[in-house]
C-alpha cells in the first residue's frame, strides 16, 4: 500500500493541484461521519485557517492526489486561560484508521504549535481515546447556552 504524502498548508495557493476548499470541506463533513460538522461549518473553519487576520494551518495526508486524511488548526490569539490552539477537525478515511495516521497528523500539528492545544470531542466520539493517548486530557466540562 502506497505511503500518504503528508505536507503541512498554510495558504490556498499551497493546496494540491485539484484540492480547493470545496473538496476539504466535503472531505472533512464526510469523514467525521456520525461526529461531523455541516459542509458550510467545515468551510468556514478552513476560511478562518486562510484569513490573515484568523490564522492556522491545515496538515494534508493524500494518497494519489485525493485526501485521506487532514488536520486543521485554528490560532487563536489567546493564551493562558483559552489555549492558543485548537484542533478544530481530524478526519481520517474509514479505511486507513487503526494504523497511525490519526497520531501521525496530531504530532506533526503539535510539533508545529507553539502553546498548548485544546479540542473539542463529543464522549461518545471514539476519537477521545486516540487523543488520550496522544496525551490530551479532560479539563473542563462544556456548557452552552443556545438561541434556538
Amino acid at each position: 500500500m502506497q505511503e500518504a504524502e503528508i505536507r503541512i498548508i498554510e495558504s490556498r495557493d499551497q493546496l494540491p493541484a485539484g484540492i480547493d476548499l470545496k473538496v476539504l470541506a466535503t472531505f472533512f463533513h464526510e469523514k467525521m461521519k456520525p461526529y461531523h460538522d455541516t459542509v458550510e461549518d467545515v468551510a468556514r473553519g478552513l476560511e478562518y485557517v486562510f484569513d490573515p487576520l484568523g490564522g492556522g494551518f491545515l496538515v494534508l495526508a493524500t494518497r494519489d492526489g485525493a485526501p485521506v486524511g487532514g488536520l486543521v488548526m485554528l490560532r487563536t490569539h489567546m493564551s493562558g486561560y483559552i489555549p492558543p490552539n485548537l484542533l478544530l477537525f481530524l478526519a481520517v478515511e474509514p479505511t486507513l484508521r487503526g494504523r497511525g495516521l490519526g497520531g501521525k497528523l496530531i504530532g506533526i500539528a503539535a510539533s508545529r504549535c507553539e502553546g498548548d492545544i485544546k479540542l473539542h470531542v463529543e464522549p461518545q466520539n471514539p476519537a477521545g481515546r486516540l487523543y488520550s493517548r496522544m496525551g490530551f486530557e479532560t479539563k473542563y466540562l462544556e456548557m452552552r447556552w443556545s438561541r434556538s
